[in-house]
């Protein structure tokens, strides 16, 4: 992919965030690598909605956190994004975002539950970072979340919001929305009569890896990607 690729990529990205319920203002962020270069990425600029990146105010940062190119202004909080690119080779995109569902079951303390597609998709484990609700503006606390999320999609950043990752900017919009959902759901169960019987650990990993597939990221972003130009 080329650059102006990613950028595009990126840009819609943003807009389907926005369009499904992800957007806090201006606080939430997405990046993704620059294509040949695992250095450096691309960012949703501060002061900007994730529906207004353009390839102009694209902001591009290395793994220090420290604004290398483009016209916009770094997010504050870019050092989720720096410390988990550093942590995760694997990682090609991260979004932090403030999902009102997710927000309030990361207030409870809960786990996230396979008892729904998207919770499922999440069956192996979204761990929580507690050291603080704040602001993460520093390597030092962006380094905490890295730490937290380990090897996960995911992880929910306690009374504060998510940051989840993807090997594709697919992955990382789709898994944000899932989480959300999932978190909803869980919710909802809990506040009417409570959860029921679940299915057994066989039936839950089945259902996991079917939707967790790469091309089952593609094919979602690529449809939401269709909705934002109908």
């Amino acid at each position: 992919m080329t650059l102006e690729e990613t950028k595009s990529k990126l840009i819609d990205a943003g807009k389907i965030l926005e369009a499904n319920g992800m957007g806090d203002l201006t606080r939430g962020h997405v990046s993704v690598r620059v294509p040949g270069d695992a250095s450096l990425f691309l960012m949703k600029p501060h002061s900007h909605g994730f529906d207004e990146i353009t390839s102009e105010n694209i902001v591009v940062c290395n793994l220090d956190g420290e604004k290398v190119g483009g016209e916009g202004r770094r997010h504050s909080e870019v050092f989720i994004h720096s410390e988990i690119y550093k942590a995760r080779e694997d990682v090609n995109s991260v979004i932090h975002a403030h999902p009102t569902h997710a927000v309030a079951l990361s207030a409870t303390g809960q786990p996230v539950l396979p008892i729904s597609q998207p919770g499922a998709t999440f069956a192996d484990g979204v761990p929580y970072f507690t050291e603080t609700m704040d602001l993460i503006r520093d390597r030092e606390m962006g380094a905490g979340v890295a730490r937290a999320l380990g090897r996960h999609k995911a992880t929910l950043m306690r009374n504060h919001g998510v940051a989840v990752v993807g090997a594709t900017i697919e992955e990382s919009v789709i898994l944000t929305l899932l989480l959300e959902n999932a978190c909803q759901i869980q919710l909802l169960a809990q506040s009417a009569t409570g959860i029921g019987d679940s299915f057994h650990d066989g039936s839950v990993e089945r259902l996991q890896r079917n939707v967790t597939r790469p091309e089952q990221y593609a094919i979602n972003f690529e449809y939401l990607r269709r909705k934002l130009y109908r």
